[in-house]
């Protein structure tokens, strides 16, 4: 039942595509600070200390947001500024300071969208298959996975034939897709509640 269900299957391709963008620069980040930014080893460590503590921020600032807005409002404003955030390291990882401001941005972005993204695969599979909302809601913990499976390939094969700084506007891509994705989801989402009472009209 959830296989065959295409609204589930949009959940699952907006998580590996929205999610595993992060990952093709993600995966580098490290190297970009070291290599571009002239950051040292331990300067970086510290670095990924603050993403890390704004990954915790933002996973709880993507849920409330998901709480007061909806989450497919939530997911379209959180992918836009993820794109925005991924393309902003095209100017800034040359510059050791405001590299700092993409780098907290990022992990304030990148995990927020975790919560909106589990709530919806759980919202659509109580309507399309309430009988294994536990096996939809497992796929989706898979399809994290394949994003970041995905997303770090991608970024390596990025790295080998153009270098570093490419994966930023690779990984935007990724993510302007998923917006895209996610605007058509909500307008489908629009159209299916409208038209029953028209229809009962």
């Amino acid at each position: 039942a959830v296989l065959t269900s295409p609204r589930l299957w949009l959940v699952y391709a907006l998580t590996v595509i929205g999610y595993g963008g992060t990952f093709v620069l993600f995966t580098f980040l490290a190297p970009i600070l070291q290599e571009l930014s002239g950051f040292s080893n331990d300067a970086v460590s510290l670095m990924l200390v603050a993403y890390g503590i704004a990954v915790a921020t933002g996973n709880i600032l993507g849920a409330r947001l998901a709480d007061r807005a909806g989450v497919r409002t939530a997911l379209n404003i959180l992918f836009a500024a993820q794109a925005l955030v991924l393309l902003s390291f095209l100017f800034t990882a040359a510059h050791p300071v405001a590299v700092v401001f993409s780098t907290v941005l990022l992990g304030l972005t990148s995990f927020a969208t975790v919560p909106p993204l589990q709530l919806m695969v759980v919202q659509q599979a109580e309507k399309d298959a309430p009988q294994a909302v536990e096996v939809a809601s497992g796929l989706n913990i898979a399809a994290f996975n394949l994003g970041i499976t995905f997303g770090a390939a991608l970024g390596g094969w990025i790295v080998a034939h153009s270098g570093l700084i490419h994966t930023a506007w690779a990984g935007a891509l990724l993510l302007a897709l998923a917006t895209a994705l996610s605007m058509h989801g909500s307008r489908s989402g629009k159209k299916a509640a409208v038209t029953p009472c028209l229809n009962n009209d």
